[in-house]
């Protein structure tokens, strides 16, 4: 594939004339650098704020799971489904994410997505049956997985030179939403009477906040169409005018020759790895809690607890991808993730309430595989046009290898009538993981292998 356009947009430079031309230009510089930071700025916001909303409509649900199953006359193996839902709806909708965001831009579809989950979450606790919360409940999850995939996008584009930043501090929110809404959906369900459908509902006012911010930025890419990306020198700001432009950037990807990311061995690794990483993490937000229930801990501890494993991911989520770019390879942080995982499902499997908040806290580490997959694709390509196609690429595939395991654990504890199978399943997860995320970690780019 040939190199992405060093320039992706160009500039018309202002006419000059003998009386006047240096004080144009000298005063439509600092205009343009004011409005260049107030976009570098209202990005930074707007990606914490869509990061934070991109698990509560996971870890609400999973903190009420046992509720939600008994209004809606839910089976074991429906809730089973229920949970595999996520990554389900991740691998098919993340996939257009590429084509959306080169027709409409990036800003336009992440915008749209934080409108999907806060009507899906809006319209949820309304529904009276099993079909109707699914469908309520595709809907934003059909949001958080176009965002999903066109996150590491936006960082690359924004912030070239900050990769590892950035998408620590856009995991860190991420984690702190997931854990937020683990640890306080139970509390504000009790404070509204019991009702698991207020419970529920009260998110959508987050991903309301969240859907302001993308508002002025779909509006400012007319403007920015004619912004040449000062991130190709590297000078003060680099990165803001390049993400000013990532509508463009994303379409000019697809005037260059295509990258055929299923030549790429390390795309393949990248997906499964992801895939291995999301199944553990859906499985604990879905189950964790229940497992915690049944082994005699009350349900707000037990939310507390699931809280506890989400908010590790805030200081390490920020940790990891600074630690991930300085290393050349990623494989050792990978292995180390690994055994925290093993380690913590073997308690889980001895003693699940003895040492319960050891075993949340180890399998809270472990869950930082995320922020490392993350980081790993926009280390694993050259270009932005590369980590447009291998986001998508390793999270669909990555969310299809995921959709079977919270399925099979809700199976397996129907059908064995205890946990014991079901979490060794989990703890057997952590061997191809760790062997898996060593090949992904190695240093080479897709470019070089397509």
């Amino acid at each position: 594939m040939p190199d992405e356009p060093k320039t992706l947009t160009t500039a018309v430079p202002p006419a000059r004339t003998p009386a006047s031309g240096t004080a144009a230009t000298t005063a439509d510089s600092p205009a343009q650098d004011r409005s260049t930071l107030w976009v570098t700025r209202l990005v930074v916001v707007g990606l914490v704020l869509a990061a934070v909303n991109l698990r509560p409509a996971i870890t609400s649900l999973g903190a009420l799971l046992e509720e939600v199953r008994e209004g809606l006359h839910m089976s074991g193996s429906v809730a089973g489904v229920l949970t595999s839902v996520p990554p389900l709806c991740f691998a098919i909708f993340g996939i257009t994410a590429p084509r959306l965001a080169r027709r409409f831009g990036a800003s336009a579809v992440v915008c749209a997505g934080m409108v999907a989950i806060f009507a899906g979450l809006a319209v949820r606790p309304f529904a009276s049956g099993t079909v109707g919360f699914l469908a309520a409940s595709a809907l934003a999850l059909m949001g958080i997985a176009v965002s999903n995939v066109l996150m590491p996008v936006i960082v690359k584009r924004y912030f070239p030179g900050r990769v590892g930043t950035m998408t620590g501090l856009y995991s860190m929110a991420l984690a702190l939403g997931t854990s937020l809404a683990a640890a306080a959906t139970v509390p504000m369900t009790q404070a509204l009477g019991g009702s698991w459908r207020a419970g529920l509902g009260l998110w959508a006012a987050l991903a309301a906040l969240a859907v302001l911010p993308w508002i002025p930025l779909v509006r400012d890419r007319a403007r920015s169409a004619t912004t040449v990306p000062a991130a190709e020198t590297g000078g003060p700001g680099a990165g803001s005018a390049a993400g000013a432009a990532v509508g463009s950037a994303v379409g000019s990807a697809s005037a260059s020759a295509p990258l055929r990311i299923t030549r790429s061995r390390t795309a393949w690794a990248l997906g499964a790895f992801f895939g291995l990483q999301a199944t553990g993490a859906y499985i604990t937000m879905g189950w964790m809690p229940q497992i915690f229930r049944d082994a005699g801990v009350p349900a707000g501890t037990a939310g507390v607890l699931l809280a506890v494993t989400m908010v590790m991911g805030v200081p390490l989520a920020f940790v990891i991808p600074g630690l991930a770019t300085r290393l050349k390879t990623q494989g050792p942080i990978a292995i180390a993730l690994g055994l925290c995982g093993l380690v913590g499902y073997s308690g889980l499997f001895l003693a699940p309430a003895a040492g319960a908040w050891a075993w949340a806290l180890l399998l809270g580490v472990s869950n930082c595989a995320f922020p490392l997959a993350l980081t790993m694709i926009g280390l694993r390509s050259r270009t932005g046009a590369g980590v447009v196609r291998l986001s998508a690429f390793a999270q669909s595939v990555g969310y299809l290898i995921s959709i079977p395991g919270p399925l099979l654990v809700g199976v397996l504890y129907q059908h064995s009538g205890g946990w014991g199978l079901p979490i060794a399943l989990m703890a057997g997860l952590m061997i191809p993981q760790m062997i898996i995320g060593t090949l992904a970690g190695r240093d080479r780019t897709v470019e070089d292998e397509c």
